[in-house]
């Protein structure tokens, strides 16, 4: 039986593509990724996000705890301020990516996982908690659309008090949404446009008139519903990772593109001796993005990545057809001689290879 989220008879309604994700019946699409995609770069769409995973973090040692497990430096959060960061095992590897939450309360953080994570990271935070600090999943009473495009500010402005404009980038306020109140406007996304990702107590409203009041307000703009297709062809053309993909617990930060948020001057965390020790070594593979030149080919997670002497120096972890561009785009990991920007590489598809350029992602400038 799969878990359904508090807008399930919203997606049955508008005719939305249903599938297994994460243990979800959830909306790979409804009008068609294109759409969808287009609608989020140009206007707005709205996505249904409330299969994330939500922990409450809170006590005397709460932040002690979220250092130890996380990799980016928590302390230097103040209330109303989020954080990308990752989790690691003791070898290195990732045991998610996740967005750090600093509440008005203090001692009180949210991290927020993947879907498909949940039950695995909470269980991992548990057996590394050894301070004055609970762990409370939230999870199944959380709903949480994220709103994102270019109108996504206009569109939510015209149903609250709170002044949109003034949240910067992973900033967030609390406030009322349609009459609701306890809203969590958090300046985040996984689309590369402005937007903001909306939490709320499922129990405490009407999903489904919070829902409608959302289109209404954006209607004029042409707000569209968008599902996981179009969430997946916008988040890699920012180069965004995909737990699962490009990066797992074979992967680490630091060859994963993540060294950015690795702080290993904030003290001890989950994996910090063997991260130090890779440092020290050399990496001698890194996650890339790179462009294809042939317009037809569409490169796939799992498709081999060769060097020009027909020698396998690597393998696509995400792949698609770019919707804004035109062009096959993908990511992948490759040995550290074919990381430099504007190398060539090729990517193996089928019988034939296709000839690509490493480019640095974004691959769309905004």
């Amino acid at each position: 039986m799969l878990n359904k989220t508090p807008f399930h008879s919203i997606h049955e309604k508008l005719g939305g593509k249903l599938v297994d994700f994460a243990g979800f019946e959830m909306p790979v699409q409804y009008k068609g990724i294109k759409t969808e995609h287009a609608a989020v770069r140009e206007a707005a769409g709205v996505f249904d996000v409330s299969h994330m995973g939500e922990f409450f973090i809170s006590g005397p040692e709460a932040l002690d705890l979220v250092q130890k497990v996380t990799v980016n430096d928590a302390s230097k959060l103040t209330p109303g301020k989020a954080q990308y960061s990752c989790m690691c095992y003791e070898d290195g590897g990732i045991v998610d990516d996740l967005i750090v939450y600093k509440l008005y309360d203090e001692n009180q953080y949210i991290l927020v996982v993947n879907a498909s994570n949940i039950e695995k990271d909470l269980a991992w935070i548990n057996k590394n908690n050894t301070f004055d600090a609970e762990v409370y999943d939230n999870s199944p009473d959380t709903a949480l659309l994220a709103v994102q495009g270019p109108k996504s500010v206009e569109t939510l402005q015209k149903l609250t008090d709170l002044d949109l404009s003034s949240i910067g980038f992973y900033s967030f306020k609390m406030g009322s949404l349609a009459g609701m109140n306890g809203v969590v406007f958090s300046a985040t996304g996984y689309t590369g446009e402005k937007g903001f990702e909306l939490y709320f107590d499922k129990n405490q409203a009407d999903p489904e008139a919070v829902w409608n009041a959302i289109f209404e307000a954006g209607e004029e703009f042409g707000i569209e519903a968008c599902g996981l297709g179009a969430r997946d062809t916008l988040r890699l053309e920012m180069g965004y990772a995909l737990y699962g993909n490009d990066i797992t617990k074979e992967t680490h930060p630091l060859e994963a593109r993540l060294g950015w948020i690795t702080k290993f001057d904030k003290g001890d965390f989950v994996g910090k001796e063997t991260l130090l020790k890779k440092k020290e070594a050399g990496i001698n593979r890194q996650l890339v993005g790179f462009v294809l030149d042939d317009q037809r080919s569409i490169p796939r997670n799992g498709y081999e990545i060769m060097n020009e002497a027909g020698e396998q120096i690597g393998v696509v972890t995400s792949g698609t057809m770019s919707i804004t561009l035109g062009k096959g785009i993908g990511m992948g990991y490759v040995e550290k001689a074919y990381t430099a920007e504007g190398s060539v590489i090729n990517i193996a598809i089928r019988k034939k290879t296709a000839a690509a350029v490493v480019s640095k992602p974004p691959f769309i400038k905004k």
